[in-house]
């Protein structure tokens, strides 16, 4: 299958050349487009000729870091809301950017993940931009994941616009907030680079997270399909198995000598213990990570995995005592798996980028006409009403590739994925290298919401209701992980 077809174009040239190609040569067809549009991607700055063959520097003097972090949380009181439409009036914990700057002596990657529940579209793009900007490369270097805690910010400016549009007086995103708090982050992008310092070392490590971690998708003794969501009060829910999960935390760390200089930590599950109320909060990974940090005097980025499918749930109970309990796990796991990382000399960095789209869906409820009908509908639900237009918003630019990025070092790897994937994408991809280490972050672009399996919509729950992807976006997506890890 095709990476992108009919569904995905650059400036609209693709769709043009297959219109024109209909009736001839099939196999032509499908072999140009992905070309096609790899082409244009170079030319309109997503990516930098070559990078197909990946960017490798083996065997240099010239490694080098620097890491940043960022205050990002909205104002108290302000336009810019949390989840949806939830005003800030308490700051529990300070939300952050927090990420690493890689030099290799030729270009730099950076990879950010930022206290909030999700960033679309435009919103992405703008977080992804600017870090781009402040270190003078394309944006195909920058992989922004968020950690998708529900006591932060989820925003889709272009979503916000087809409100607008619509007549719905709906403050969900704050335009000017938006631009200062990238500029601030850009700000602290550049100033890092003068801090840039040499690394000569990666460890890798890990550790099993014992109860935190559970499958939301909870399946009774009758073969009925429960939701068990990330606090559950319903003892009954709560005790059904754990059932399909990755068990452990992942952790990367850089160091020069034996100097750890910064530790990156992937787990897999939805990080909030509590949500719906006005407390801005990095929740419990916010927690662990201070923690670990304070202790080890050592940067701490804590990346979420492919968690579109798993909770705390079965050990959250949504009391503070529960919170405490998973804070409690969380970070002995994170401690443990660094220290049991092993280090070793680094001789190779490869950074490589794969556009892909998935695939719109079209069923009843989704299609953009219906879709249009929730927006302008005054009486419905205004979450309901933004969630109809981050549809349409999908829709709107869903010619235009996503993309998946890959950092190797030696022989470990870092996925980093858009959407919110189920944890079956990260144990395939997992698969793919059954002897090396294979961290995944998920939650880049959160434009087309769940990156749900196929079987998942005959399965039924809430995930596929909450999606705007067709079935087979599954195999899309599984092909593109592997063209990036089986190379």
């Amino acid at each position: 299958m095709r990476l992108c077809d009919h569904h995905c174009s650059v400036g609209g040239v693709v769709n043009f050349v297959q219109t024109s190609a209909a009736g001839r040569n099939h196999a032509m067809v499908q072999s140009v487009v992905p070309r096609l549009v790899l082409v244009l991607c170079c030319c309109l700055g997503f990516l930098e000729p070559g990078w197909g063959r990946g960017e490798e520097t083996a065997h240099t003097s010239e490694w080098r870091l620097a890491t940043f972090r960022c205050d990002v949380t909205p104002p108290i009181n302000g336009r810019h809301p949390l989840i949806w439409l939830v005003p800030v009036k308490e700051v529990e914990t300070p939300l952050e950017a927090r990420g690493v700057v890689l030099d290799d002596g030729h270009s730099r990657y950076v990879l950010c993940a930022v206290d909030w529940c999700g960033l679309c579209n435009s919103s992405y793009r703008q977080f992804q931009e600017k870090i781009a900007s402040a270190l003078g490369v394309p944006p195909s270097h920058v992989a922004v994941q968020t950690v998708h805690q529900h006591t932060a910010p989820y925003t889709n400016g272009d979503a916000q616009k087809i409100l607008d549009q619509a007549g719905a007086t709906l403050p969900y995103v704050d335009f000017a907030f938006m631009e200062a708090v990238t500029d601030k982050l850009a700000a602290e992008v550049k100033a890092a680079i003068q801090r840039l310092e040499p690394f000569n070392e990666v460890g890798f490590g890990s550790a099993i997270v014992e109860q935190v971690a559970s499958n939301r998708r909870a399946w009774t003794p009758e073969g009925k399909l429960v939701v068990r969501y990330s606090a559950c009060k319903d003892p009954q829910i709560r005790a059904l198995p754990e059932g399909l999960i990755d068990p452990y935390v992942r952790t990367v760390t850089f160091a020069r000598d034996g100097k750890p200089l910064v530790r990156l930590h992937y787990y897999a599950t939805h990080p909030q213990s509590f949500y719906g109320d006005p407390r801005a909060s990095a929740d419990v990974p916010g927690f662990a990570r201070s923690r670990l940090e304070q202790e080890e005097n050592v940067m701490q980025i804590y990346f979420t995995g492919c968690a579109g499918n798993i909770t705390m749930g079965k050990y959250n109970d949504g009391t503070r005592e529960a919170r405490e309990q998973l804070v409690e796990r969380l970070y002995r796991a994170m401690s443990e798996a660094s220290k049991n990382t092993r280090y070793e000399r680094v001789h190779r960095l490869n950074w490589r980028v794969e556009p892909f789209c998935p695939i719109p869906r079209s069923d009843s409820g989704y299609t953009e006409a219906d879709l249009r009908a929730r927006v302008s509908q005054k009486d419905l639900d205004p979450v309901q009403r933004i969630r109809a237009a981050g549809g349409l918003a999908f829709l709107a630019r869903a010619k235009q590739p996503f993309f998946a990025q890959l950092l190797e070092i030696n022989d470990g790897a870092i996925l980093n994925l858009p959407g919110e994937c189920f944890v079956e994408y990260q144990l395939y991809a997992q698969s793919l290298r059954p002897n090396r280490f294979v961290a995944v972050a998920a939650y880049g672009d959160l434009a087309p919401g769940y990156i749900c399996t196929a079987k998942a919509y005959e399965e039924g729950g809430y995930e596929p209701t909450a999606t705007f992807l067709d079935p087979k976006s599954e195999e899309v997506l599984k092909n593109v992980i592997a063209k990036l890890l089986q190379n």
